[in-house]
């Protein structure tokens, strides 16, 4: 079914599928559209209270981006771990850094995902931490030598980082930079982080390999337009990984942020909205299927993103490619989802390809049920449809939005801006 729709990809005669893909970035070219309301239900009800929000409007919301986006997930199974090594001295003596084996299931199917863990040395008790995926391997975390290289599928870099898709030592430190482990235990938080790898490979093999193949029986049972792709597998692990964080000493398991960038930025948020276990949501670059609008067609649209990977959503959601204003929900929603917990959307301003001003624009949309549910959401009496400028974040309420100078990346300036927010709420 997924191959056949591939193809169909490939050789639609629609113009914007036949030809080279040419993304718009001109504000006075976007589609007329108008986005479905948050707070009214699908029976044409208005939402005017916190009991139809958690009884009616969010529970339909979920349904309808399981079943037209990101696909429906099975549920939580046994788990086991065990702590493979232990350093109490990592990042220059600030940090107890353990890499922990979490397996997920049993028998055959089971799958062992590695968590890296770091924790402050002169924490007196349990610390929140944050939780993200990582797309180069724990060892690309930190050049410690002593960190396991995954075995795992990985990208092929091409620049000598990798040998065709197996993780190397060159790889080491090589994602430093987005990550400071330093950085976050001298703020008092801790890091856990996972290689996304390890969950799901992230190419279109039919699902016959990672989190999906351990779940290949359940999965017959759900309709195959609805069935998850690796975005909603993604999420899954990292759920998991908060049921292991919740029996852990060092962290304070009710105090965990799950945070990622660009399409694990959009694996962030489906993650928060289906598990409301996190205790803060953010997203970092998310774009198409993430943070911003889908409606807005800017920059990469849903058909572009489907027929690049295929893999990431559900069938169904091809169904909507070049048709963005049929969708049943757009990307405001999914903020929607996560509330009244704080969530934070960043953007960039040389990231055009991920709409930046629909990223915002989100934000501005969700912020009515935040209010709803007694919350400021995104700070003031009513939140502008203009963008702040860059540097210029807004986080005095539960939403937190800024806009970064440069290019799709995760920023030092991000990380601070995070755990701003983070000392706020967490």
């Amino acid at each position: 079914m997924r191959f056949l729709i591939f193809v169909a990809l490939l050789f639609s005669c629609d113009a914007a599928t036949a030809q080279k893909f040419k993304p718009n970035y001109d504000e006075s070219k976007i589609p007329d559209y108008v986005l479905p309301d948050v707070l009214v239900t699908q029976a044409g009800d208005r939402v005017s209270d916190a009991k139809t929000w958690n009884e009616v409007r969010r529970p339909e919301l979920l349904r309808l981006f399981q079943e037209h986006v990101y696909g429906v997930s099975p549920e939580a199974v046994p788990l086991t771990s065990r702590i493979v090594s232990t350093k109490n001295d990592a990042c220059d003596g600030h940090a107890v850094r353990r890499e922990i084996d979490l397996t997920i299931g049993s028998g055959e199917q089971a799958l062992t995902i590695g968590l890296l863990v770091y924790t402050p040395v002169k924490a007196e008790s349990s610390v929140p931490c944050f939780l993200g995926l990582n797309f180069q391997g724990n060892h690309s975390i930190d050049a410690d030598p002593s960190i396991r290289i995954p075995t795992s599928w990985m990208r092929d870099k091409k620049d000598g980082k990798t040998d065709g898709h197996r993780a190397t030592a060159a790889g080491r430190g090589a994602a430093s930079s987005r990550w400071s482990p330093e950085r976050i235990v001298r703020r008092g938080y801790g890091l856990v982080t996972i290689y996304y790898g390890d969950i799901d490979p992230d190419f279109d093999d039919g699902f016959e390999n990672g989190i999906h193949r351990q779940f290949a029986k359940w999965n017959r049972g759900v309709a195959a337009e609805s069935r998850w792709g690796s975005i909603a597998g993604w999420a899954y692990g990292l759920s998991r990984a908060l049921d292991y964080l919740q029996t852990d000493p060092l962290i304070n398991g009710k105090r965990v942020a799950v945070i990622g960038h660009s399409r694990l930025g959009k694996t962030a948020l489906w993650a928060g909205a289906t598990d409301p276990r996190f205790a803060m949501v953010i997203s970092n670059d998310s774009g198409c299927g993430g943070a911003a609008l889908s409606r807005r067609a800017v920059g990469e649209t849903v058909g572009r993103i489907n027929s690049s990977f295929p893999h990431w959503f559900n069938d169904k959601f091809n169904e909507y490619n070049e048709k963005e204003s049929e969708l049943p929900v757009d990307q405001h929603q999914l903020i929607a989802l996560i509330a009244p917990r704080p969530v934070c959307v960043a953007s960039a301003t040389q990231d055009e390809w991920a709409d930046p001003k629909g990223e915002y624009l989100s934000c501005v949309a969700a912020d009515p049920v935040y209010r709803l549910l007694g919350t400021s959401g995104l700070g003031g009496d009513r939140p502008s449809p203009e963008m702040p400028a860059a540097e210029q974040p807004i986080q005095t309420g539960m939403i937190s939005y800024h806009l970064r100078s440069g290019r799709h990346d995760l920023s030092s300036y991000d990380w601070d801006r995070y755990m701003d927010f983070a000392d706020k709420h967490l």
